[in-house]
């Protein structure tokens, strides 16, 4: 079955250009909320998903209430936390929350999570997908979600009108492990061929190895392809991928071993088949934090990610050879009251421009979490 991807033409000149240091780059960014309530904790929207068409531009995130639990999530586990969306139609200048946020997206959390099930909303069933999704539909979105942080049955549900509307949740097999932890990350490769980036427990039922798995008959069914990388002693989760080309692909990875957190990187270039290590693109994100890549417009890769140690801060870094070399770090912002920020989600506006999501609070906001965008100038951005 024949693929469908976008690759970009890049200069070789600018791929054997080093990419300036952080000393030279001061970019143009633009802090945006996306929302904001006293009392309430609003954070994690890399366990959701971001979408975009044009300038519409829709994210979800979790909210739940606010709780003083020191050096820690400040969510009271006592009270219901719910997934939501918000929607902006500007490029993400202004935004607009949706609760109930569609039919059909309610994502139900698991037990490991931070607040109790809310016992007001009906948790739809979980079933098996028909197949036949068009994965090319102009107006499509997918979202694919866990149940449990190390185990349990991870679950998508998809959209055909922008995220109004959802179907599913439908079931993902396990593949062999006590379960699943499944975000949404995913490539599109035909009119029903798609590939999912998921992270597993390991074998012995500790966190985390991650996987990709590929469907061709529209999600009525996903064959597992391969493991990303050996075993880790520690954990390897939260993937984050682009497709190069039609053979190549990368993703990179939230890395943990002993009391070192990074990002690390693969590379296959047989369609998923295999992966070799990468040069690491971040060697410290302080506590941890995921990462989230994308493929700029002029064909440079961009991983956004937030640094969990002082000073609390929203980075990124830049490759001009396909994640073979990374740019020291980005400042897009350094005013975190503390580590708890991040769980970035990014995408790349018509005019150039990126627009990252994450959570954040500063001395000025508050205690609580809130949503926040930044809207930068990624292409001002010099090569030298």
């Amino acid at each position: 079955m024949s693929r469908i991807f976008v690759t970009l033409a890049i200069p070789t000149i600018l791929l054997a250009m080093p990419l300036a240091t952080a000393e030279t780059i001061t970019p143009d960014v633009e802090h945006v909320t996306v929302w904001h309530e006293e009392g309430r904790f609003a954070g994690w929207p890399a366990n959701n998903g971001i979408w975009m068409w044009g300038d519409e531009i829709l994210v979800g995130f979790s909210i739940g209430y606010h709780k003083d639990l020191g050096d820690n999530h400040n969510i009271d586990r006592e009270l219901p936390e719910r997934s939501h969306l918000a929607r902006s139609l500007d490029g993400g200048e202004t935004w607009s929350l949706e609760y109930p946020p569609a039919k059909g997206y309610l994502v139900p959390e698991g037990e490991w999570l931070h607040g109790i099930p809310d016992p007001a909303l009906e948790v739809p069933e979980l079933k098996d997908c028909p197949g036949g999704i068009d994965f090319t539909h102009p107006n499509f979105a997918l979202t694919v979600r866990m149940e449990s942080h190390h185990a349990g049955v991870s679950r998508f549900w998809y959209s055909y009108d922008r995220g109004h509307v959802w179907e599913g949740p439908f079931r993902l097999p396990n593949y062999g492990r006590p379960g699943t932890a499944a975000r949404t990350d995913y490539l599109i490769d035909g009119p029903h061929e798609a590939m999912l980036f998921l992270t597993a427990p390991k074998p012995d039922g500790r966190e985390g190895q991650p996987f990709c798995v590929r469907t061709t008959d529209g999600g009525a069914s996903w064959e597992f392809v391969s493991w990303i990388g050996e075993i880790p002693d520690g954990f390897s989760i939260m993937p984050s991928t682009v497709r190069l080309s039609e053979d190549e692909i990368i993703t990179t990875v939230r890395r943990r071993e002993g009391p070192k957190r990074w990002i690390g990187a693969y590379l296959s270039e047989d369609n998923g088949a295999s992966w070799e290590p990468l040069p690491d693109p971040v060697e410290s994100t302080g506590v941890g934090n995921p990462p989230s890549l994308l493929q700029l417009r002029d064909g440079r890769l961009c991983l956004i990610y937030a640094y969990r140690a002082k000073p609390s801060s929203i980075r990124a870094v830049l490759s001009n050879d396909n994640g073979r070399s990374w740019s020291e770090p980005i400042v897009l912002r350094d005013d975190g009251a503390n580590h708890d920020i991040g769980y970035c989600r990014t995408v790349q506006r018509p005019d150039g421009k990126v627009v990252t999501v994450y959570y954040i609070n500063e001395p000025s906001t508050g205690p609580e979490r809130y949503i926040a965008a930044t809207i930068w100038d990624v292409e001002a951005i010099p090569v030298e």
